[in-house]
């Protein structure tokens, strides 16, 4: 298996190790940043029972909105593929960006030209400090692997995301794609 290094755009695996984390157990995130300082990502397959209108009554429709991490959770956050609709984004990698003007962002989805496509909210964020990251991959919590979904990320990643990534790693990984997420419990 080919070893990367954590880089912002990146995909990080939960390794089938992580159970016990309520955080983190069976989940795929995306690193917005990845810098001397500290990491910063979002995880991509745990759906809230919150929609987008649930939470900001301005916007109309029920977009899905995603437990981001345990960090302030209180906070809204989104990433996109629309950057020549919303100001102030920052890119990621490969046509993936990180907030922008929220007013804008309400008023585009109102209006019907930025659709659940194009856009995912999350509750919080998952974030380490300096050096932090690369202490949790050397004790092999995480995989680091490539998007090679790129912005179709945002339609892509959903509840099974995780068991897919193990059966695409393949190995001992193939086991644990169809092992219940709590063994304690089977």
């Amino acid at each position: 298996m080919i070893i990367l290094k954590p880089t912002k755009g990146k995909l990080l695996i939960a390794e089938p190790s992580l159970t016990g984390d309520v955080s983190f157990n069976r989940s795929v995130v995306l690193l917005a940043e990845h810098n001397n300082e500290g990491s910063v990502g979002f995880i991509l397959n745990k759906p809230l029972e919150y929609q987008i209108n649930d939470l900001v009554t301005e916007i109309e429709f029920p977009f899905q909105v995603y437990n981001g991490g345990p960090v302030e959770q209180d906070n809204l956050y989104f990433i996109h593929k629309v950057p020549h609709l919303i100001d102030n984004s920052v890119e990621i990698s490969d046509g993936i960006y990180w907030g922008g003007d929220f007013e804008t962002t309400v008023e585009l989805i109102n209006k019907e030209i930025i659709s659940e496509d194009d856009i995912r909210f999350f509750l919080g964020y998952s974030g380490w400090s300096s050096l932090q990251l690369d202490d949790e991959l050397s004790s092999k919590s995480w995989i680091v692997i490539e998007n090679e979904h790129e912005s179709r990320i945002i339609q892509k990643a959903a509840n099974a995301f995780w068991k897919e990534n193990m059966i695409q790693l393949g190995g001992d990984y193939l086991l644990w794609s169809n092992a219940p997420e709590n063994p304690s419990l089977n």
